[in-house]
């Protein structure tokens, strides 16, 4: 398995530093409610709710 994190810096609001490490921060933390043997796949939001990429398992 592999995990992969696709961030559109250019379409984070804000700060993109600060932006993109709570982003890392959340996705982090969330990733015990998820099994990493199954492949999966989801949006990534900025704080805006905004999609600014993806995180993908498999």
């Amino acid at each position: 398995m592999k995990f992969h994190i696709d961030i559109d810096t250019d379409e984070l609001t804000g700060g993109t530093e600060e932006e993109l490490g709570r982003i890392l921060r959340y996705w982090a933390g969330n990733l015990k409610h998820y099994r990493l043997d199954e492949e999966r796949s989801e949006t990534i939001h900025d704080s805006a709710y905004r999609e600014v990429g993806t995180w993908s398992l498999g």
